[in-house]
Protein backbone atom coordinates (compact mmCIF):
# COMPACT_ATOMS: atom_id res chain seq x y z
CA UNK A 1 0.00 0.00 0.00
CA UNK A 2 1.42 3.44 -1.30
CA UNK A 3 -0.21 6.15 1.16
CA UNK A 4 1.12 9.81 0.17
CA UNK A 5 4.07 8.48 -1.80
CA UNK A 6 5.17 6.48 1.06
CA UNK A 7 4.84 2.79 0.57
CA UNK A 8 3.64 1.12 3.98
CA UNK A 9 3.90 -2.62 4.99
CA UNK A 10 1.32 -4.65 6.74
CA UNK A 11 3.36 -6.77 10.07
CA UNK A 12 2.74 -9.76 8.09
CA UNK A 13 4.57 -7.81 4.78
CA UNK A 14 7.58 -7.29 7.15
CA UNK A 15 7.60 -10.65 8.81
CA UNK A 16 7.76 -12.14 5.03
CA UNK A 17 10.48 -9.89 4.28
CA UNK A 18 12.83 -10.47 7.39
CA UNK A 19 11.72 -13.86 7.28
CA UNK A 20 10.64 -14.28 10.43
CA UNK A 21 6.82 -15.23 12.15
CA UNK A 22 4.60 -12.26 12.24
CA UNK A 23 4.39 -13.00 15.73
CA UNK A 24 8.31 -12.10 16.24
CA UNK A 25 7.80 -8.62 15.51
CA UNK A 26 4.90 -8.17 17.21
CA UNK A 27 6.28 -9.60 20.51
CA UNK A 28 9.27 -7.40 19.34
CA UNK A 29 6.95 -4.39 20.31
CA UNK A 30 5.11 -5.98 23.47
CA UNK A 31 9.11 -6.38 24.68
CA UNK A 32 9.93 -3.00 24.04
CA UNK A 33 12.95 -3.84 21.28
CA UNK A 34 10.74 -1.64 19.09
CA UNK A 35 8.26 0.92 19.24
CA UNK A 36 4.74 0.35 18.35
CA UNK A 37 4.41 1.22 14.91
CA UNK A 38 2.03 3.41 13.36
CA UNK A 39 -1.68 2.71 13.06
CA UNK A 40 -3.73 3.14 10.16
CA UNK A 41 -6.51 5.37 11.56
CA UNK A 42 -9.25 3.84 9.51
CA UNK A 43 -8.95 0.25 10.15
CA UNK A 44 -6.00 0.05 13.18
CA UNK A 45 -3.80 -2.38 11.17
CA UNK A 46 0.28 -1.60 11.99
CA UNK A 47 1.65 0.18 9.29
CA UNK A 48 5.54 -0.34 9.00
CA UNK A 49 7.84 2.08 6.25
CA UNK A 50 10.97 0.74 4.63
CA UNK A 51 13.11 2.94 7.51
CA UNK A 52 11.44 0.51 9.98
CA UNK A 53 12.10 -2.55 8.10
CA UNK A 54 15.84 -1.60 8.30
CA UNK A 55 15.83 -1.07 12.18
CA UNK A 56 14.28 -4.77 12.70
CA UNK A 57 16.10 -5.91 10.42
CA UNK A 58 19.53 -4.75 12.63
CA UNK A 59 17.32 -6.37 15.62
CA UNK A 60 16.44 -10.03 14.08
CA UNK A 61 20.37 -10.11 12.78
CA UNK A 62 21.69 -9.03 16.13
CA UNK A 63 23.12 -5.54 15.58
CA UNK A 64 20.99 -3.22 17.29
CA UNK A 65 21.97 -0.68 19.46
CA UNK A 66 19.99 0.86 22.54
CA UNK A 67 16.35 1.35 21.66
CA UNK A 68 14.98 4.91 22.13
Amino acid sequence: MTVNGTKKYTVQDVADILGVYRGTVINYEKRGIFPDPRRNPINGYREYTEEDIERLKQIVEGKSGPVG
